[in-house]
């Protein structure tokens, strides 16, 4: 079977002025369908930047990205759009939560971008709400809920339209060490139960090891993949 995901020959170059700065350099990558990988690096090693593009929110400057069989880099930017909201579950460090909103509302955001029916979007908030034992908090707004119970908000929101990939940017990075922990197990649990494709960007050694696999990432060069620690 193919990868669920593949990278060939990707590469970013962002120009300021007469600078130009090669932030991903001949990158290529394969991730199997129900991997968890953990992508580590220091800071500015292009993290993210590669995280963007797996997920649809930016295009390379070359190289080429298949996403279930689908070629994305050759998608226009109305057709990504559409393809992130089918496709692609972003979990972030800081929420990005509407604070006005309801639990189960800002779960539901995702929906809006697609054809399902107001009971079908409720259905679906309920069950992602339950998967990450939230049901008692859907009515409160994210000022009524802790770190923690705002990202597990955050993960329901990126489960709710049940998508083949899920993309974390340090998904435990605002969080004190107890939520980490449990974040971290929600997370292993959504792979190893569910067999969600997960790749996480992660500076936390510890949360690394909850990964299958880890590869690191050092001034836009990628290494080796390696099977991680149980």
């Amino acid at each position: 079977m193919a990868p669920l995901l593949s990278i060939t020959g990707l590469s970013k170059i962002y120009t300021r002025g007469k600078e130009r700065l090669e932030v991903l350099k001949d990158v290529n990558l394969s991730v199997e369908e129900g991997e968890f990988l953990a992508l580590m690096g220091p800071s500015g090693s292009g993290k993210t930047t590669l995280l963007n593009l797996i997920g649809g929110l930016d295009k390379p400057t070359a190289g080429r990205i298949e996403v279930g069989g689908e070629v994305i880099t050759t998608l226009s930017q109305r057709q990504l759009t559409k393809w992130r909201a089918r496709h692609v579950g972003f979990i972030f460090q800081f929420y990005n939560l509407l604070p006005v909103l309801s639990a189960a509302r800002n779960v539901e955001v995702p929906l809006y971008l697609t054809n399902l029916s107001g009971a079908e979007r409720r259905r679906r908030v309920a069950v992602a709400l339950e998967l990450v034992d939230l049901s008692d908090r859907a009515s409160h707004k994210p000022a009524e809920l802790s770190g923690g119970q705002q990202q597990r908000v955050a993960i329901a929101r990126a489960l709710v339209s049940d998508p083949n990939l899920l993309v974390c940017d340090e998904p435990t990075g605002d969080l004190d060490q107890d939520s980490t922990d449990s974040i971290l197990d929600l997370l292993h649990s959504l792979n190893h139960d569910h067999g969600k494709t997960i790749i996480m960007v992660t500076h936390d050694p510890r949360a690394a090891e909850r990964a299958t696999m880890q590869i690191h990432l050092n001034k836009g060069l990628l290494g080796h993949k390696l099977e991680a620690i149980s």
